[in-house]
């Protein structure tokens, strides 16, 4: 993912107040694991990228062991590893996926044609570490691809509309289910990237 937007200017594209969220550099590349700035009920906030799920167990009631990253719409309210989780919104200018083998791999830079933010669903969660530090966390939600996306991914990020994030934040999960869809064809911009620095923050 990248975000070229300060805190302040999405707090004023989605209406909230900016504080206590200071401003940041822009950051070209964003890994899981890293911090990000979200957008909870309670306005935004940071939170890690992916939520490491001590205490959550998957249908066989075995541990789930592996940081999840992504989750997948289809089974979101299904399945047991999601039981308890909160919503946000992950506001991005864009992210990046890969094609080809291993050692010949080529990034592609996705973003919206006209520019501006990208809002992406996401669960929350919080990790309390062996320390007793608590650590809000987040995991994006995907869908089946957009004509757009499928040529370089089989999955892509549920992007909500502006109008639909109170609901995707408060509603119940009946409610929020036809929000989980792919983003319309042709509204996204899929270009290599080649000159991107992986090593700026």
């Amino acid at each position: 993912m990248f975000l070229t937007d300060t805190p302040t200017d999405m707090a004023k594209a989605l209406g909230f107040e900016p504080d206590p969220v200071a401003d940041e550099p822009p950051r070209r590349n964003i890994s899981p694991g890293q911090e990000v700035v979200a957008l909870t009920a309670d306005g935004l906030t940071r939170m890690r990228w992916g939520m490491i799920p001590v205490g959550r167990v998957n249908a066989r009631g075995r541990p789930v062991m592996e940081t999840i990253i992504n989750a997948r719409s289809e089974t979101l309210f299904g399945k047991m590893a999601f039981d308890g989780t909160g919503r946000a919104v992950l506001p991005v200018n864009g992210w990046y996926e890969w094609t080809g083998n291993a050692r010949n791999k080529t990034a592609w830079r996705i973003k919206p044609k006209t520019g501006g933010l990208l809002l992406f669903a996401a669960i929350t969660d919080v990790w309390e570490t062996p320390g007793g530090t608590r650590v809000p966390q987040l995991a994006t939600v995907t869908c089946e691809p957009s004509g757009d996306v499928k040529k370089v991914h089989h999955r892509m990020a549920v992007i909500l509309r502006p109008e639909d994030v109170s609901l995707w934040l408060t509603g119940s999960g009946s409610a929020v289910t036809p929000l989980m869809r792919p983003w319309p064809n042709g509204s996204l911009l899929v270009k290599e990237a080649a000159d991107v620095d992986w090593d700026a923050p």
